[in-house]
């Protein structure tokens, strides 16, 4: 077909009222970073496939706003019908909009993929000049994108006890809870990965992302999990309703919020023993009134999160009985039991061997090919043999993922594979594509970001090597980016503390040659979910400043350097947040530390040793020790042979 542009602008001019512009976001109805294919809407209107990032198309221009992660990207993906704006250093879309289009204007949306957040801030913007945002019936993309994938009914599955380490029951409890203590009656949940941590249940809906499409509403007295039954067994029926919680359709939820804001959303007891939930009529009738605020007692306002929940079901309720906060179940989550940290501690050993028995297999590739050990050694970066099979970044991501798979309790990946060649490694997302990946090359750097699904946890590492001589520059910006990452890891801080504060951390030595990166430095892991996981992070952005790190939390370690058209660093360990010992305790506060969990030996031969303290080098010592101690026994003969190498002291 054609480029949806043109279409779209068709469809702009003959609605009714007449449109000005169109908004498409990244978003889906849940307000995920990742979404699934029949989601796309942006990538699909605009090209740019990045997880970030928002179109606008007027009658006349066409502009792609994105994050600094996906500036490159976004410059090799864009045509030149579209403008790239830059977050943080561009007008935001409300404040072009207010300047460029005019009084009156209307600005279409699909209100399921907008946050209220979002909503509430556009409205705000385009108030000053009476422009209006219009809630569209129908997604205007959807009606031009005429092969979008269709809809694909998987199965849900169970997250046992033993992986998640808290009941439903318990959970519930938790969270009715805190639904008292905030005085509210109800609350609608949103986020996938908040119903699935709630409900012990996983799904394959979203790529990479073991969650299913669903929505859930609790009150103080009623469950419900809103969500297409086909996916559901006999097994997953009966786990949800022996927790009392009532399954209705997915497209249910927008009618039942209008019943929970009047206090007409009632579970009917006879419902609790059935378990088959097969048909309407055991779907039971929520319209028997739960009598009025006064006889209960209730003031029947409803908790939403305005970040995560969409505009379309926030204009059902009554805005004065709203509570507009944070989902309680992003803390909750974030915060991990003991179960949960202890299957994320194991599932990381699993995957450390994976990634060393990758690298192993990938050095000794290197070697036959251009006849040295390019881990260890600098090969002069000539071939010995060109009859062998190419080593492209498609190709060895695939091995990686062969590693990976056999491992236990894997499931898949956990994002797709950043296996990045030379200027390839500067694309901070890059994703290798089969017919236009590079060959690896013993002259460039190589970097890989990768991560597992594992039933017992979730894995995200990064590992940046040279399989050839590296450059002064190279090793002095791996050595910057090496030493950020250890200062981040052995910080001491006190309870309170915001990963906006320790963000500096791991860019001082950067800053100190004048380098930096566009990205934050660390995110939460789920345990069996979501790769990128909130409501915390370690970022420069000002909303790292919201929420504060907490004991049991887990967070990535990740600083880097970019350098457009030659190559990129990052250097990545997953870490748990953990009650420190310390010799004082002032303004009894109580300090926090970090312990790491992933187990992967850094590249010696990257290393700058005279600009290491004597401090850092033990820490690299130490560190080699413990990979070369706890990995061993989940390697054969070879490959404990060449961790053994890979982890010798660089202080001898």
């Amino acid at each position: 077909m054609g480029d949806p542009l043109d279409a779209l602008r068709s469809l702009l001019a003959s609605h009714s009222p007449p449109l000005r512009a169109l908004v498409v976001p990244s978003e889906d109805n849940h307000q995920s970073e990742y979404v699934s294919a029949r989601d796309q809407r942006r990538a699909f209107v605009s090209g740019f496939t990045g997880s970030a990032g928002l179109a606008l198309i007027t009658l006349d221009e066409a502009l792609l706003w994105t994050d600094g992660r996906y500036f490159l990207q976004a410059t090799q993906q864009l045509s030149d019908r579209w403008k790239l704006m830059r977050i943080g250093e561009d007008p935001t879309v409300e404040s072009w909009i207010s300047d460029n289009l005019p009084h009156d204007a209307a600005i279409g949306v699909n209100p399921w993929c907008i946050s209220v957040d979002t909503a509430r801030r556009w409205e705000t913007a385009f108030s000053k000049k009476n422009q209006n945002l219009v809630q569209l019936a129908n997604d205007l993309v959807d009606e031009v994108w005429k092969d979008r994938p269709a809809e694909e009914i998987l199965p849900v599955s169970i997250q046992q006890l033993e992986f998640s380490g808290l009941s439903v029951s318990e959970k519930l409890k938790d969270l009715r809870g805190k639904l008292t203590q905030e005085k509210a009656y109800g609350i609608v949940i949103t986020a996938l990965d908040e119903v699935a941590w709630l409900c012990n249940i996983r799904g394959n809906d979203v790529a990479y992302c073991p969650v299913v499409h669903a929505y859930a509403i609790i009150t103080v007295e009623s469950a419900f999990l809103y969500v297409d039954k086909r996916k559901l067994s006999t097994e997953v029926i009966h786990h949800l309703t022996e927790n009392g919680i009532l399954i209705r359709e997915y497209s249910q939820v927008i009618s039942d919020v209008s019943l929970l804001a009047s206090g007409q959303l009632l579970q009917d007891s006879k419902y609790e023993s059935n378990t088959t939930g097969g048909n309407e009529q055991g779907n039971v009738d929520t319209t028997s009134q739960i009598g009025n605020e006064d006889e209960k007692g209730k003031h029947l306002i409803t908790w939403i999160d305005p970040s995560s929940c969409c505009f379309v079901l926030y204009s059902k309720l009554p805005s004065g009985k709203v509570l507009l906060q944070p989902s309680p179940l992003a803390l909750a989550k974030a915060l991990k039991n003991h179960v949960e940290l202890d299957g994320l501690r194991k599932a990381h050993v699993r995957d450390g061997a994976a990634v060393v028995q990758y690298l192993a297999w990938l050095d000794d590739q290197m070697q036959q090919i251009y006849g040295a050990s390019g881990y260890f050694l600098e090969s002069v970066g000539t071939k010995k043999r060109s009859n062998l099979v190419k080593l492209t970044e498609v190709s060895v991501s695939d091995k990686l993922e062969e590693f990976r798979s056999k491992k236990e309790l894997f499931k898949g990946l956990s994002f797709p594979t950043i296996s990045s060649v030379g200027p390839n490694a500067a694309i901070i997302h890059y994703k290798p594509q089969l017919e236009t990946c590079s060959e690896l090359d013993a002259d460039s750097i190589y970097l890989f970001d990768s991560g597992a699904q594992y039933q017992d946890g979730t894995t995200d590492i990064t590992r940046t090597v040279h399989f050839g001589k590296p450059s002064a520059h190279e090793k002095a910006c791996y050595t910057a980016v090496l030493k950020g990452h250890i200062a981040l890891d052995i910080a001491t801080f006190p309870n309170g503390t915001t990963g906006h504060a320790l963000d500096i951390l791991a860019r001082t030595p950067l800053w100190k040659l004048g380098l930096d990166y566009r990205h934050g430095t660390g995110h939460g892991v789920g345990s069996y979910l979501l790769v990128h996981e909130g409501p915390h992070l370690i970022s420069f952005r000002p909303y790292a400043g919201n929420v504060a790190l907490q004991a049991s939390m887990t967070v990535t370690d990740e600083p880097g350097y970019y350098e457009d058209g030659n190559f990129g660093i990052r250097l990545e360990n997953v870490l748990i947040v953990k009650e420190a010992t310390t010799e004082f305790d002032f303004g009894d506060r109580g300090y926090l530390s970090f312990e790491h969990i992933t187990w992967v030996p850094f590249q010696k031969k990257m290393i700058d040793l005279a600009a290491l303290t004597p401090e850092e080098i033990r820490w690299v010592d130490e560190y080699h020790s413990t990979c070369r101690e706890i990995l061993a026994p989940h390697l054969n003969k070879e490959e404990i042979g060449w961790l053994k190498r890979a982890t010798e002291p660089i202080s001898a």
